[in-house]
C-alpha cells in the first residue's frame, strides 16, 4: 500500500512537471528567458528561505557556496534554453526531448560517479531515444532521416545536455548536508547567476504591462513545478530509489499531450501514438527491472 501511495505521488509529480511545458510555452514570448528564469528562481528561493532559516540557519561556507554554484549553473542554462526554445518549438517536442535526460544522466554518472549504467538503463536509453525521436519527427521516416530538427529543438537539446549533469553533480558534491538545505542554496546561487545574466534587461522591462497570465505562470513554475515537486521527489526517492523516480520523466510527452487536449489543443494525429507508447515502455522497463 505504501509503494502504491508513493507511485501515485510520483504520478502527481509527473503531471505537475508536464504542465510546466505548456505553461512555459504560453509565457515564453512575454519576457526575456533570463528574466523569466530569474523571477522563477528568486521567488522559489524567497518562499524556501524561512523554512531553511528555521531548520538550518542561513550561514554557509565559501566551499559549499562554490559547490552549489557549479550545480546551479547547469539548471540556469537548462531553464534559459527551455524558455528560449519554446519561442520556436512546441511543449510536446520539448517534453519528448526531455526524455533524453535520464540516459544522459546515466552516462555522466558513469564518468563522474563511477556508476555502472546497468541493463535497465541501457534498455530504457534505447527505447527512450527511439520514442523521443518518433515524437519529434511525428513518425515521418523521411523527416527523421533528414534529421530536420527545428531551431527550438536544438536549443532545448543543448539545455538537456546540461540538465543531465544535475543529478551526477549533486551526488558528487553532496557532503552529507540535508537535501532541503542543498536545494535552497542551489536555487539561491542560481538566482545570483541569473541576476548577472538578466540584470541589464530587468531595468528595461515595463513591469506594469506584464500580463497577469505571465505572473500566474511564473507562480505555478516556482511553487508547483519547483518546490512541491522537490518535496515529492525527495520523499519518493527514499522508497523507490533515484532510477525509478527519474523514469517517471518518460511520462511527460503523453501527459503534455493530454494536458494540451484538455486545454483545447488540436489532436496531433495517430502517427504520434507509437512514439508515446515506446517512451512509456521505457518507463515500465525501468520500474520492473529495478524492482525485480
Amino acid at each position: 500500500m505504501r509503494f502504491l501511495k508513493v507511485h501515485l505521488l510520483m504520478l502527481l509529480c509527473a503531471i505537475l512537471v508536464s504542465a510546466s511545458f505548456p505553461v512555459g510555452e504560453v509565457i515564453s514570448h512575454d519576457l526575456d528567458p533570463a528574466v523569466l528564469t530569474f523571477i522563477r528562481f528568486i521567488l522559489a528561493s524567497i518562499l524556501f528561505a524561512p523554512l531553511i532559516w528555521y531548520r538550518h540557519g542561513l550561514v554557509i561556507s565559501f566551499s559549499a557556496l562554490a559547490r552549489y554554484s557549479v550545480i546551479s549553473a547547469t539548471l540556469v542554462i537548462f531553464f534559459w534554453c527551455m524558455f528560449y526554445s519554446l519561442r520556436f518549438t512546441t511543449a510536446l517536442n520539448t517534453s519528448a526531448i526531455f526524455t533524453f535526460v535520464p540516459s544522459l544522466a546515466g552516462i555522466y554518472a558513469m564518468i563522474l560517479n563511477r556508476e555502472r549504467l546497468g541493463r535497465p538503463r541501457l534498455i530504457a536509453l534505447v527505447l527512450g531515444v527511439i520514442g523521443a525521436l518518433w515524437i519529434i519527427f511525428r513518425g515521418d521516416v523521411e523527416l527523421f532521416l533528414s534529421l530536420a530538427w527545428n531551431y527550438g529543438d536544438l536549443v532545448f537539446f543543448v539545455g538537456c545536455l546540461f540538465m543531465g549533469l544535475y543529478t551526477p553533480l549533486v551526488r558528487l558534491f553532496h557532503k552529507g548536508e540535508p537535501m532541503l538545505q542543498m536545494a535552497f542554496w542551489i536555487m539561491a546561487t542560481g538566482s545570483f547567476w541569473l541576476l548577472l545574466l538578466a540584470g541589464p534587461k530587468l531595468m528595461s522591462v515595463s513591469w506594469a504591462e506584464v500580463p497577469l497570465r505571465v505572473w500566474a505562470g511564473i507562480a505555478y513554475l516556482a511553487i508547483f513545478s519547483t518546490i512541491i515537486t522537490f518535496f515529492l521527489t525527495q520523499y519518493s526517492i527514499l522508497f523507490l530509489g533515484p532510477t525509478r523516480v527519474m523514469a517517471y520523466s518518460y511520462l511527460y510527452p503523453g501527459l503534455v499531450l493530454i494536458i494540451e487536449l484538455l486545454c483545447g489543443g488540436e489532436w496531433p494525429g495517430m502517427a504520434l501514438l507509437p512514439g508515446i507508447a515506446i517512451v512509456l515502455s521505457a518507463m515500465f522497463v525501468v520500474q520492473r527491472m529495478e524492482s525485480g
